[in-house]
């Protein structure tokens, strides 16, 4: 173990991909023994962030997209798939290995009883027309060694396979546990509600450094200096460090929180619905200030929203999810021109619109999957349609999405 290494991948950096995402789940069991259940928050999701971009996850509450994001940043421990940060691995889910173990042990044994069944009955069907024990022992023997010899091959590929699926495991652990806290610093979180992400006991000098002490920086003065600085980049009067929470609107209050993300210099910002809890003319201010912060620090951005007017002007790119899984996936300008699945659809039809008179004729879309898909043959899987844009379809339905690309033409 010593001589382990987290997992790296020079191949993102060299693609300019900040986070990548591959098959990642996080599921939630309920309960204990046989009234235990799972709940699947996110169901095998894969994506990638390039560096500088604005990524937005947008959907219908309890989707999975704050469940996303607050597992990239490992507030949850991911249960399967992998998630990558400049190259590095910073999250590993060890569900799928566990699973391949227990399965292959499952198909192995049902192997192993059928090849012996086999066996018996070829040796119980041997008879000796002329009364020769000698040549049913002998046909015996070969069947035996024969059937033994593919028992013995499938256990030795079992025990291949768990080797195997058992180092995985192992690196997945070590990678969890390895991970360069300064590289973590580097990826920050802005939380949905500007109240209960905020500690009333502390001030709000306390709050923004407390990363700061957590990465070990102790030092009173520059500490102070910095905080001091990001108040200032946020909006908010440097006076206000000595304050507490409660003495202020839930506009400031969420610049604070971002102020917290920005001390610590991130590359990565995940904003998780931070204008939602807000009112209208506050939203506007705190979408400029992320958009000038973009602008001014380079940061790469992933923006968890439900409105998908704000997500179209603030985002490059915009992926669509529905009950944990990504369903629609492209850029901002392709996404709201040409929505595919039929999902997309209902949430674009859910925007209201600014003058009365259109607003009066805009018609909902009214989405119900068992009236959409029948995938009894055919599951659906996430497929490049056209450059950049992938849907949620199984054949039938991509050529569906393929005849209304071309009549769009």
């Amino acid at each position: 173990m010593a001589n382990r290494k987290v997992t790296y991948l020079p191949e993102l950096v060299d693609n300019n991909i900040e986070l990548s995402v591959r098959h990642l789940k996080q599921f939630f069991k309920f309960g204990h023994g046989k009234n235990a259940f799972v709940t699947k928050a996110v169901h095998d999701i894969s994506f990638d962030i390039k560096k500088g971009e604005c990524f937005g996850i947008v959907g219908e509450s309890g989707c999975g997209k704050t469940t996303t994001g607050r597992t990239l940043i490992r507030l949850y421990k991911a249960t399967s798939g992998s998630v990558y940060f400049k190259g590095y691995r910073i999250v590993a889910g060890n569900r799928w290995n566990e699973k391949e173990i227990k399965w292959k042990r499952i198909k192995t044994r049902r192997k192993i009883k059928e090849l012996k069944l086999e066996m018996n009955e070829k040796i119980n069907a041997l008879t000796d027309e002329q009364g020769n024990q000698e040549f049913v022992e002998s046909e015996s023997a070969k069947i035996r060694d024969q059937y033994n010899a593919q028992i013995e091959k499938l256990k030795t590929d079992l025990a291949a396979l768990i080797k195997e699926q058992k180092e995985k495991i192992a690196q997945h652990n070590y990678d969890n546990k390895h991970v360069d806290k300064k590289l973590m610093s580097k990826m920050q979180m802005i939380f949905q509600d500007p109240v209960d992400s905020l500690d009333p006991r502390m001030t709000v000098e306390d709050i923004i450094q407390e990363g700061l002490h957590i990465q070990g920086q102790y030092n009173a003065f520059e500490n102070s200096q910095k905080v001091r600085e990001a108040l200032i980049k946020v909006g908010l009067l440097p006076e206000y460090a000595s304050r507490y929470p409660h003495e202020f609107s839930g506009g400031q209050r969420q610049r604070i929180g971002i102020a917290r993300a920005l001390i610590m210099n991130p590359d990565l910002l995940i904003c998780d619905e931070p204008i939602s809890a807000l009112d209208v003319s506050i939203r506007a201010q705190i979408i400029n200030l992320l958009n000038n912060l973009k602008d001014e620090m380079g940061l790469t951005i992933m923006f968890i929203a439900h409105d998908l007017s704000v997500v179209k002007y603030f985002c490059d790119r915009i992926a669509v999810m529905y009950f944990g899984n990504i369903v629609e996936l492209a850029s901002s300008d392709e996404l709201f021109k040409n929505p595919l699945h039929p999902y997309t659809r209902a949430l674009l039809s859910a925007i209201p619109k600014p003058d009365p008179l259109s607003e009066k004729e805009r018609k909902r879309y009214i989405y119900v999957p068992a009236n959409e898909h029948d995938y009894s043959k055919e599951a659906p899987s996430l497929v490049e349609i056209t450059p950049g844009h992938f849907v949620m379809a199984n054949t039938e339905e991509l050529e569906k999405y393929r005849k209304v690309l071309n009549e769009k033409k």
